[in-house]
């Protein structure tokens, strides 16, 4: 009886924890296309069809799209990927927002069906996210389902999603769609832009289009959309990490401070910061890399997370963050920052990829390490893309841009209407961006020796995919 007794009072109080620390955003839409099913749970969440109300609201031209179901799906996959809906037309979704600013928006795609006629293109509020698209991405020989994440700040009353296929002979196609508001202080407005003879502060980044390329977890497992509060994968670091014998994971079991008015959940879930990989050797040039594939042309923000949980006491770590062979931080000593053990931080920077195609990320002892102690660590690693100057995440081609191709290909003054109007807007929106994040200008200094550029060396970069967003 006792016993019972005692377990009902864990439950219970642990039933309330969860709710106490669940996110629940202001904004929050879930549609799983093309299913018959009204509604389906997934990941503690409850996705509905757009086949019927009320998510059918969302969907306008529903005369040019149709649902379509795998009536053979894997069991391995998620029920979001057993139904998608097809558009011959242009056609978009349209969410009304009643909290402005960074809203998160997923795209799920899994094409289970003849996709030689699939091209189309994607944009949202301005944004041009994906362009000449056809969803396909192969892993060992296999089909896998691609999950497009993306951070916008909105600033009116809706987002709109628009699926444009390329021509009158081609057709796009969504599994899934999310669209919900992002905790308010997921992105900072400031960060370091790093970059040769390059370390400033600037500002504005809430005001540009963000897609996340990486969401690594270093030093510790994959990391489910279940044990996260905003439903995140992170994927671990082994296929991006430039192999060291200074290296080594370490886990930690106890219990992560979350200090009030500092990083919450939502930043970093616990079993991010709960594991980490260090460096326990001050041999000379040492350091610890990570070599991430990206696109040419863009900037990225990385975010690298930290949390000391290698210590014995405070003011006992001290090392050197270097990004593409720039030094990053200097002597960064996180308990002068959090005051305690185990209480996570991150730092955000802004680079551009080097000539090779990709960012290098390394730590590394500062002049303050002691060979007696750890001296260097990270827990975590983001890399998000942003949008350029034409507000395009996939090359030099705007919204305008198609609309204007679009508009050559039709008759009728509405359309050309349409099309000028959103041309003006884009312009606006281009122009806006153009100023929000200041150019490449900062105090330089090289990488230890031994992870010079020249010998940063990754794995197959075929294999690496399996780590992007794409």
């Amino acid at each position: 009886m006792e016993l019972n007794i005692l377990f009902f009072f864990f439950f219970f109080f642990f039933t309330i924890s969860n709710a106490v620390t669940q996110f629940s955003p202001t904004d929050n839409y879930l549609i799983n296309c093309g299913s018959p099913i009204t509604s389906f749970p997934s990941n503690n969440r409850f996705f509905i069809t757009d086949t019927s109300k009320p998510g059918s609201l969302f969907l306008s031209a529903k005369s040019s799209s149709f649902p379509l179901i795998n009536n053979n799906p894997s069991p391995h996959l998620s029920q979001l990927y057993h139904t998608a809906r097809i558009f011959n037309k242009e056609s978009f979704f349209t969410f009304g927002i009643k909290k402005k600013g960074t809203h998160l928006v997923r795209l799920h795609f899994y094409p289970f069906f003849d996709i030689s006629n699939a091209n189309f293109h994607v944009s949202s509020n301005g944004y041009l996210l994906l362009s000449k698209f056809n969803g396909l991405e192969f892993e060992n020989g296999e089909k896998e389902p691609i999950l497009k994440e993306y951070l916008i700040n909105v600033d009116k009353g809706v987002v709109e999603i628009v699926f444009t296929p390329f021509n009158e002979s081609s057709f796009g196609y969504v599994n899934a769609i999310e669209v919900f508001s992002a905790p308010d202080r997921l992105i900072a407005d400031t960060a370091m832009l790093v970059g040769f003879n390059v370390s400033e502060k600037i500002n504005g980044l809430r005001n540009q289009g963000l897609e996340t390329v990486y969401r690594l977890n270093v030093g510790g497992p994959k990391v489910t959309p279940f044990n996260d509060t905003l439903w995140r994968t992170w994927i671990p670091d082994d296929g991006v990490l430039r192999m060291n014998e200074t290296s080594m994971d370490i886990h930690f079991s106890g219990r992560i401070q979350y200090q009030e008015g500092g990083l919450s959940r939502e930043i970093g879930p616990d079993n991010v910061y709960s594991s980490a990989r260090v460096m326990s050797n001050l041999k000379r040039n040492s350091n610890i890399t990570w070599i991430l594939p990206v696109s040419v042309g863009y900037k990225y923000l990385v975010r690298m997370h930290f949390c000391d949980i290698a210590s014995l006491a405070l003011n006992e770590l001290y090392f050197n963050v270097y990004i593409n062979g720039h030094l990053a931080t200097e002597n960064l000593d996180l308990s002068d920052i959090t005051r305690m053990l185990a209480s996570p931080y991150y730092a955000d920077f802004v680079v551009n990829a080097n000539e090779l195609g990709v960012i290098s990320v390394s730590i590394a002892p500062s002049n303050l390490s002691s060979p007696e102690r750890m001296n260097a660590i990270l827990n975590g690693l983001e890399i998000m893309k942003m949008n350029n100057s034409m507000g395009s995440f996939n090359g030099k081609i705007s919204v305008a841009s198609i609309l204007r191709s679009r508009a050559r290909g039709n008759n009728g003054v509405g359309v050309c209407s349409l099309a000028i109007i959103s041309l003006l807007v884009a312009a606006f929106v281009v122009m806006h961006r153009r100023n929000a994040v200041a150019q490449d200008s900062v105090g330089w200094s090289p990488l230890p020796l031994d992870a010079s550029e020249g010998n940063l060396k990754y794995k197959n970069q075929s294999a690496l995919r399996k780590f992007l967003f794409f």
